[in-house]
């Protein structure tokens, strides 16, 4: 494909779906970005990107001007900072600007100037060398920026320039430092200085006191994550428990969304939470270390969890984890009726569990589980239950060869997937467990670009199995 033809196509998928993320792109010579004339949305998150050079801003026609969204976070290399500044000025309608890592602190408050109708701006490395007119610059850079909503980003964090954002705090509904490694009294005081909030990405560091903070100040909160700073850590570094969790559920009200790892929990402490806030949408809880038991009564979290899916009738996206068995999916499978997503990992007890749940939750679309001991019993008998989902992943389980090809001839219209690493699993007995299963629905059929540890199967998945193995080279 020519670097034009790919520019139009690039464009035109942008034009049909505004939200599409490109999982690779690699820059073509920079004067293909002529052809993007009319783009408007450049968003490189989660993207793996080639950028040969820094200045590929720089080829953006002068005539340019039509950008409202700019995301370059996943850019490892400094771009050139005045060929930024010169679009960001021409760009009148440009309200989402998300710096990568490299761009300096002294260079961002220029950038802020350029667009004070900004809406949501994320921070590059936000260190330096105390400054007073770099302080003072931010000051009023984010004084001027008076429709700015979002803020992300703040990478390598000085605290002393932290309170240059105070100016913007009280407008901010949405503020994402998952990136970011700020100390409890720090975050604090920022904080509470965010009345308005509503949306709080944090890391673990923020701690129990720092959760009550929010719990007092931001009272219109609708979604919390709190992510993990040491996952690979065995001992705790911070002070982050149940408490902080109870605080927040507590305190605000409105609170709908919940992504919270930790080390410890109580089913007491599940059963308060799931009766202060029944109408929560999506609870996932990661308890760090798996098949943790309630740390105080060294019984599994089945009544806890059995307690959020009770009470929260609405509940729709739901991740739990720590000691559990069978009981609790029965809980699911009897309470969970608007359950559209669930992921479990080591739980459970027998094939009961998953019975439960396939047998009971009507809305359920999509299901991830791994390292439980679900197998054949339960998906076989319930196979007319995977048509009606979109998905179905299973690793680690208990899912042998035999079930998957019936699964196949059990559901034409689906696609059933066996990833295994180790070779074909027709090489062994039917009863074998596989390592992956992967159900979905498509309304593209079977896909043909699998690499070769990736094996269709079908109908006639045994004819094709042993057809790839008298000619390895081919694909199943």
């Amino acid at each position: 494909m020519t670097g034009s033809s790919m520019c139009e196509a690039v464009a035109f998928i942008r034009l049909l779906d505004p939200s599409v993320r490109f999982t690779s792109l690699c820059f073509l010579p920079n004067h293909t970005l002529n052809q993007f004339r009319n783009l408007k949305v450049l968003d490189l998150r989660d993207s793996d990107v080639d950028d040969l050079n820094g200045h590929w801003l720089s080829h953006f026609p002068d005539s340019y001007t039509s950008l409202v969204s700019l995301n370059i976070t996943c850019l490892q290399s400094e771009v050139s900072f005045s060929a930024l500044e010169r679009l960001v000025e021409r760009c009148p309608n440009l309200q989402t600007l998300r710096l990568n890592r490299p761009v300096p602190l002294a260079r961002q408050a220029n950038l802020l100037r350029h667009a004070p109708q900004l809406v949501e701006f994320g921070a590059g490395c936000y260190t330096a060398d105390m400054r007073s007119d770099v302080f003072s610059n931010l000051i009023g850079a984010f004084s001027n920026c008076t429709e700015l909503k979002c803020l992300s980003g703040f990478w390598d964090v000085v605290p002393a320039y932290l309170p240059s954002v105070y100016p913007t705090c009280s407008r901010l509904t949405s503020l994402n430092l998952s990136e970011a490694i700020i100390q409890s009294d720090d975050l604090t005081k920022l904080i509470s200085q965010c009345h308005n909030l509503q949306k709080l990405w944090v890391l673990d560091y923020i701690e129990d006191a720092g959760l009550e903070v929010l719990a007092d100040t931001c009272k219109d909160l609708r979604e919390l994550r709190v992510f993990p700073s040491e996952p690979y850590g065995r001992e705790p570094n911070v002070s982050l428990t149940e408490q902080g969790l109870i605080s927040v559920s507590e305190g605000c009200s409105k609170l709908q969304s919940v992504l919270y790892f930790c080390r410890q929990m109580t089913n007491a402490a599940l059963v308060t939470i799931a009766r202060n806030r029944p109408n929560m949408t999506r609870f996932r809880l990661c308890i760090m270390e798996p098949g943790t038991p309630d740390y105080l009564t060294n019984m599994p979290l089945d009544v806890g969890f059995g307690a959020i899916v009770e009470h929260c009738k609405d509940l729709q996206r739901f991740s739990l984890s720590g000691l559990l068995t069978d009981r609790v999916f029965e809980l699911i499978g009897t309470y969970g009726k608007k359950l559209e997503m669930l992921s479990v990992a080591f739980a459970g007890d027998t094939d009961l569990g998953l019975h439960h749940v396939l047998s009971g939750c009507d809305s359920l679309r999509k299901l991830e589980i791994r390292d439980c001991p679900f197998g054949d019993k339960a998906l076989l008998a319930n196979a007319a239950k995977l048509e009606t989902m979109r998905s179905l992943w299973m690793s680690s389980c208990s899912v042998s060869f035999g079930a998957c090809k019936l699964l196949a001839q059990k559901l034409p219209k689906l696609n059933v997937e066996v990833i295994d690493e180790r070779g074909p699993p027709n090489t062994r007995p039917e009863s074998c467990p596989v390592e992956r299963l992967y159900i979905y629905r498509t309304v593209a059929g079977h896909r043909f670009d699998m690499p070769g540890f990736v094996w269709m199967l079908d109908g006639d998945s045994a004819l094709r199995l042993d057809a790839t193995l008298a000619n390895p080279g081919s694909k199943p």
